[in-house]
């Protein structure tokens, strides 16, 4: 009990200590396990490790082929919350770039780490190539942390983020077929039985994982489950699935999962965002325990033979020489400048998928005696460790050293996606400005990108905010929803992170009514709060701009409109076209020559005002 206990507490102490200290989840799992583990056996008199994840004589936690188990269960249920966040459009939305990132680049990844792996390290064909399928993923679990805390161009950012998304279960489906490959033709000779095993895996992980997929959205959409059974459900029916399709095919549960995450992922499924959001959850707990046991698991004399210099050599290899041609291949021909492939190169950590099936088919193999199984662990982990180790501590330096950094954060962030705040996010897109929506009403999200908006559902009481690479490039915050008490802690929240150049609310109905209480991050007018604001929206969704040329014509335009219930100040623009976004009291704005005052609503007479 003391172990499993310690397991878990380790496990989610590691997840806060990366959180705390803004690294991936990955590098404290794994090094905490190296030290309970073989590191252990240095500091205990008998050789034994304090945490033995195997049970042999009379120590360890999992008795025969019962951690092979539960490695299998736990990675499929990883793979399919990986497998959910694969959508279609995304595929489509991506450009060129990435596109051939996640195929051209995939296939030169794991061409050229196998043939790397098999002539500097001298091992079978097999191995080689099955490290290499298993080190083309570079997860987004690994890359946001570091990207959080760098502040890149867009195109940059957007780059490195899809490709961690996509080819998260490509990596691992392409694993998944090379680890079978070997299953199929290990030990025999090329022939038919052999090439019809390996079609039945394709057969069955494809057939079985669209079928549950669809059974399981017609459940779903034609309420046979319980929303509070919902979560629970779907966890046991991926289980069930993957036992199944093991019992059917062995060696096919993998394959089946990531199929049906996939294929379930881009389906209009009711509450799909609510299972996801506890697959993350479970995905989290799994983590953080499968890593402390994998990591424990292997053995000092695995660790030594890292000590070669053949491995660090390959470990060059990977990251100076294959990792930048399959990107300078992928991106000939796009806009990114030189500067910016080179950074892309330099960061490509590989995650948890990597290390998590790695651990798995190193199992697998080795209890199989294929030959040379027992280093791909080992070889995979310090794939990981290293390029994470690297990535994270020398990122914002070569950043910086390369020219690649925003300037200034010059987006815009809109929480609130209501009609209101589409109409502003709009005419500030027209206007050239990035702006980001979001609101946790799904419907309204998707009313903002056939808009032509950048949108997004979200919980502003969620910390997957934070940690929203899409938003790295903001330094404006706008808070519009209709709770004083949300818009209030939005400010509170992420002002620092997104509101460096300004963070404004709007103001409720008690501080209108109360003009001597009205707050200095008010937003637009003090006479306006949500409803009025709305309402305007509704009546006259349109735009218009007056020029002013001088702070007491501009002082004279703010009170008119003030006074008028079916007009809103909302920008100055100034002669360059800079769009600055008004205060409550804005009556201090510098106005010079050629500025116009922007406002939403009826088209006012200032002649009369």
């Amino acid at each position: 009990m003391l172990e499993i206990a310690s397991i878990i507490i380790l496990g989610i102490f590691a997840q806060w200590l990366a959180w705390r200290i803004k690294v991936p989840a990955i590098l404290p799992l794994i090094l905490i396990g190296l030290v309970v583990g073989p590191l252990s056996t240095l500091r205990t008199a008998d050789g034994s490790k304090w945490l033995e994840p195997i049970f042999t004589g009379t120590k360890g936690l999992f008795p025969g082929e019962t951690l092979f188990y539960f490695v299998s269960l736990s990675i499929g249920i990883i793979l399919f919350e990986g497998g959910l966040t694969l959508k279609r459009q995304e595929i489509k939305g991506v450009g060129p770039a990435i596109g051939k990132l996640i195929s051209l680049g995939s296939a030169v990844t794991f061409i050229g780490a196998g043939l790397a792996a098999k002539f500097i390290l001298d091992i079978p064909w097999t191995i080689a190539f099955l490290f290499s399928a298993l080190i083309i993923v570079t997860g987004p679990t690994v890359i946001a942390p570091i990207l959080r805390n760098v502040p890149l161009k867009k195109n940059i950012s957007t780059v490195l983020k899809w490709e961690g998304i996509l080819i998260d279960p490509i990596g691992a489906l392409v694993a998944v077929l090379v680890f079978e490959f070997i299953k199929t033709t290990e030990g025999e000779n090329f022939t038919a039985h052999a090439l019809s095993q390996f079609g039945m895996i394709l057969l069955i992980g494809f057939t079985l994982g669209f079928v549950a997929a669809y059974g399981l959205y017609q459940m779903i959409k034609r309420k046979w489950i319980p929303h509070y059974l919902l979560n629970l459900f779907t966890l046991a029916l991926v289980v069930g699935v993957f036992v199944l399709s093991d019992q059917l095919v062995h060696e096919s549960g993998l394959l089946t999962v990531v199929v049906m995450g996939m294929v379930l992922g881009n389906m209009d499924v009711p509450n799909l965002k609510e299972i996801l959001e506890f697959k993350e959850a479970l995905s989290i707990l799994l983590i953080s325990i499968l890593f402390i046991l994998l990591s424990a698991n292997i053995d000092l004399q695995d660790l030594q033979l890292l000590l070669e210099f053949k491995y660090f050599l390959l470990f060059l290899v990977v990251i100076l020489v294959i990792r930048p041609a399959a990107v300078f291949l992928s991106t000939r021909g796009s806009e990114l400048t030189t500067n910016d492939k080179l950074f892309i190169s330099w960061v490509g950590p590989r995650g948890i998928v990597a290390a998590g099936i790695a651990s798995l088919f190193g199992l697998k193999l080795t209890q199989l005696e294929i030959p040379y199984a027992e280093i791909i662990t080992p070889l995979v982990f310090m794939i990981v460790l290293g390029t994470v180790v690297l990535n994270a501590s020398t990122a914002g330096l070569i950043a910086k050293w390369l020219g690649v950094t925003l300037q200034k954060s010059n987006a815009i962030l809109i929480v609130g996606a209501h009609k209101a705040a589409r109409l502003l996010g709009k005419y500030l897109t027209d206007n050239k400005r990035d702006v980001v929506l979001i609101d946790s009403n799904l419907t309204n999200v998707e009313i903002s990108k056939k808009m032509g908006m950048s949108a997004f559902q979200a919980n502003v009481y969620s910390d997957d905010l934070v940690d929203n690479i899409e938003l790295n490039n903001v330094g404006f915050l706008m808070a519009m929803t209709s709770s004083n008490e949300v818009n209030n802690y939005v400010l509170d929240r992420y002002a620092a992170d997104y509101g460096e150049n300004g963070a404004h609310r709007l103001v409720s109905s008690e501080e209108m009514m109360d003009s001597s209480n009205n707050p200095e991050v008010g937003l637009f007018s003090h006479t306006d709060d949500y409803i009025n604001f709305s309402e305007v929206a509704r009546d006259h969704p349109e735009f218009h701009e007056v020029e002013v040329n001088s702070s007491e014509q501009y002082k004279k335009y703010i009170a008119g409109l003030h006074a008028n219930e079916r007009s809103i100040p909302v920008f100055l623009k100034t002669k360059d076209g800079i769009l600055k976004i008004l205060g409550s009291f804005s009556t201090t704005e510098e106005v010079t020559q050629g500025c116009k005052l922007v406002y939403m609503g009826k088209k006012f007479d200032f002649a009369t005002a």
